[in-house]
């Protein structure tokens, strides 16, 4: 099972870690054996498969640059202490100097470095932990608010519309509130998460999760704990509007959004609303549409895509229609509401522009002959 989220970090070497024995040869400098059937220089290996979300449970923390470790030997106290692994890798250690120890877990690491005391100490027995793991970096693509790489650690806060308080060893569903929530598109019954493997060797493994699962029915199996280096993707569904407008009320959902809604409303101009809210209740958001000037049959709706192309709709303004991506969608930060004129006003506004002119015309002659009778 994974661990508890209020475990400490410096219980990470006992709760978290499992681990596989290094290669028995003997070695002859600090750097450790590589994973055996990957070669130097050999390109990445991702797994194809999708197991379980349960699989995750049995990953190993891979130490890495930033990683602060307590060194403790049994029997040569003096040499104990601290023990900071830098950015390439490395870890200065006494007698030894600089220690490649990045993409070991703690096991591995452990059995690599008495390996290496055999040849200084007479009794090299130790151990080796976790004081402060480094900040985790992950990555997440998709459909997720603000694509890209975050940098997670044991406090954070979420920027979703719910507005939670993260705190605990970081998991998925946290990176996805700190990436503002995911989009109306968003298909969380296969969101996957791609980590690394143990060893030298870039390795990696995909694994397919089921948020759904977790919000529904409470299924924490697919909240995993993130480790440094982690990718998450969040697929588009087909046909989101359902699940959308039901995830809108959850922690998953993204900030307010602002929309613009104009043309024959009372209010025009940028109305906030709540996430995944349709297009029907943003023109009543704008005080609704004008009694006998707004064409009920010719809603149109603007929105700009992220690839910077625009598409226009037009929908028919339904107050008993729920959501619906064909007659009335959830609409989007940034989307563009118009609603245009009926026959009716278009002819009232026609004769207006024909007669203020001639208006004006007609006072003007009025003046000069009232200017010519007193004369």
């Amino acid at each position: 099972m994974f661990p508890s989220r209020a475990l400490s970090p410096l219980l990470l070497g006992a709760a978290l870690l499992v681990a596989s024995p290094l290669q028995a040869a003997p070695l002859a400098s600090g750097t450790p054996a590589r994973t055996p059937g990957l070669a130097a220089g050999s390109t990445a290996a991702v797994s194809r498969t999708y197991p379980e979300a349960s699989a995750l449970q049995v990953d190993a923390y891979l130490l890495g640059g930033g990683d602060v470790l307590e060194l403790t030997f049994l029997a040569a106290k003096e040499l104990s202490g601290p023990v900071v692994i830098l950015n390439d890798g490395t870890a200065s250690l006494p007698l030894l100097g600089n220690v490649q120890l990045a993409g070991l877990t703690l096991s591995q690491a452990t059995q690599w470095l008495e390996k290496l005391y055999q040849r200084q100490l007479l009794r090299p027995d130790l151990q080796l932990t976790v004081v402060r793991p480094r900040p985790l970096r992950v990555a997440l693509v998709g459909e997720v608010t603000r694509p890209g790489l975050y940098t997670l650690t044991t406090s954070e806060a979420s920027n979703t519309d719910a507005r939670v308080s993260i705190s605990g060893l970081p998991a998925l569903v946290d990176a996805i509130q700190k990436a503002g929530g995911i989009t109306a598109n968003a298909d969380l019954s296969q969101v996957v998460l791609q980590r690394r493997l143990h060893g030298t060797a870039p390795r990696f493994k995909r694994t397919s999760v089921n948020l759904l699962a977790l919000l529904r029915e409470g299924d924490q199996l697919q909240n995993p704990l993130l480790f440094d280096g982690d990718t998450i993707r969040v697929p588009r569904a087909e046909e989101p509007v359902a699940e959308a407008i039901e995830l809108s009320a959850t922690t998953l959902a993204p900030q307010e959004i602002r929309v613009n809604v104009v043309g024959e409303v009372e209010r025009p101009g940028p109305v906030t609303l709540s996430a995944n809210t349709p297009l029907v209740q943003a023109v009543l958001a704008a005080g609704g549409t004008k009694a006998w000037r707004a064409s009920r049959g010719s809603v149109e709706l603007v929105r700009i895509n992220r690839n910077g192309t625009a598409t226009r709709r037009s929908f028919a303004l339904d107050l008993s229609q729920g959501a619906s991506n064909a007659k009335n969608p959830p609409l989007r930060d940034g989307d563009t509401v118009v609603v245009n004129r009926n026959s009716l006003a278009k002819a009232s506004d026609t004769i207006n522009a024909i007669s203020q002119p001639l208006t004006g015309l007609t006072n003007m002659l009025t003046l000069i002959q009232l200017l010519n009778n007193t004369r």
